[in-house]
């Protein structure tokens, strides 16, 4: 391609992605098939877009130098995943705890051989390790995450359920945020659980008067999350956490039927809450709720898969009752993944998701349960130049080839971040 002659009202491309077998922009205004621009085109100015569709409709809006160029060559062009509940920064692993419940679920057997369960094991672990360790261990999988494609990550605190260890965690999240490529957005999950050596009412007083108060101070999240279901958080102590952390400025997030329903799926229609996640045990009725007040429903196919869940959540139901949704990784220690293509394929084959339904829930619908959905999650003119290139022929390959990394490029604000699966 020669290079275009200058024209003062052309934008000045830095960077343009050109013969996109499939460019598939993920733009919810229009029907999918439209969505898909073959032999697509994408200008990038500095962070953002410039210009998006046709060779013609590309090149009329730009100048650029062809050095700039990268030729998809008939692969396929779309958003960057955005992964909206993971538990990124965590101590150790429970690799003993799930290899053994593979085959048993026994108290007495893992008592046996001195291996501790759930959420407070990690806790334990995640304590003990500095915050170098910590910000190694994460940042390693922060990468992995990078290269197969997720440009946004939501990253949770709780596994630290004091004070100190909240802080350190979140101290964590901000220094991933302000050091790697990838977008970290935190989120305090205090109440995830409770300290084994503190009553819940006293630690409920104490997440409500010293730790929702200094997180909040120091302008460290933008969420709020607790964990509401039977044997968690209560219907009424949820409500009365995410509401303090309202007033303090924090908007509520909320896990959410994924052992039981209480009515922590209610509460989050009633409160407009961006996104109310796991969602195994919402009936019908919540779900026009959750339809009403437009939050999303974030899914978790992985968390599922890992722990065998008894009640898969029905995306059936939901899809017929017009719910917004996403997909999400859920990674922590009991469900290890860092794919969201994997996810996907899980998505599809256990759940009845499209490909392009699972397409949009990775990348829109994670944007959306994050409030980003202005910036990212499609690829359209002004937005983030948040992209990846798919070494396949069509979008469906993700689903097919479900054991393969399928991503060669990956461009974050438009810069190059991943090039050939490696970072450069």
């Amino acid at each position: 391609m020669n290079d275009i002659k200058s024209n003062s009202k052309k934008i000045n491309a830095d960077l343009v992605i050109s013969n996109a077998g499939q460019m598939v922009t993920c733009n919810p205004d229009v029907p999918f098939h439209e969505r898909i621009v073959e032999n697509g085109w994408i200008a990038i100015k500095g962070e953002r877009i410039a210009a998006v569709g046709s060779e013609e409709e590309v090149t009329s809006a730009i100048n650029y130098d062809p050095g700039s160029l990268i030729d998809a060559g008939g692969k396929v062009v779309l958003p960057g995943f955005v992964d909206s509940h993971t538990h990124l920064v965590f101590g150790g692993s429970r690799v003993d705890e799930y290899s053994l419940g593979l085959t048993t679920n026994d108290p007495a057997v893992f008592e046996e051989k001195g291996i501790k369960r759930g959420i407070m094991a990690t806790v334990d672990t995640t304590r003990r390790e500095s915050i170098e360790s910590l910000y190694s261990s994460a940042n390693k999988r922060l990468r992995n995450m990078l290269s197969n494609g997720t440009t946004t990550v939501e990253s949770k605190s709780g596994y630290g359920l004091s004070l100190e260890a909240e802080k350190k965690l979140l101290e964590v999240n901000c220094l991933l945020r302000d050091n790697t490529p990838a977008d970290i957005i935190p989120t305090f999950l205090g109440a995830h659980g409770w300290p084994a050596d503190i009553p819940k009412d006293k630690y409920i007083d104490i997440l409500l008067n010293e730790m929702i108060p200094w997180v909040a101070e120091r302008g460290m999240v933008k969420y709020c999350d607790v964990w509401c279901d039977e044997g968690k958080y209560t219907l009424k102590e949820s409500e009365k956490i995410l509401m303090t952390a309202k007033d303090f400025g924090l908007e509520p997030k909320i896990h959410t039927d994924a052992y039981s329903y209480i009515g922590g799926s209610d509460l989050a229609a009633e409160v407009g809450m961006v996104s109310a996640d796991h969602l195994n045990y919402t009936p019908r009725k919540t779900m026009q709720k959750l339809v009403e007040s437009k939050t999303v429903g974030v899914l978790m196919p992985a968390l599922d898969f890992a722990v065998q869940h008894p009640v898969p959540f029905d995306y059936r139901a939901m899809r017929e009752e017009g719910m917004d949704v996403a997909l999400a990784t859920n990674l922590c220690p009991g469900c290890w993944t860092e794919s969201l293509q994997f996810v996907m394929v899980l998505a599809c084959r256990l759940y009845g998701f499209s490909p392009e339904e699972a397409l949009m829930a990775a990348t829109m619908g994670g944007a959306k349960a994050l409030n980003l959905d202005f910036d990212r999650g499609s690829l359209e003119a002004g937005k983030l130049a948040d992209i990846q290139i798919w070494d396949v022929p069509t979008y469906e390959h993700v689903i097919y080839q479900f054991s393969t990394n399928v991503v060669e490029r990956v461009i974050k604000r438009g810069k190059i971040v991943i090039n050939n699966g490696c970072l450069p």
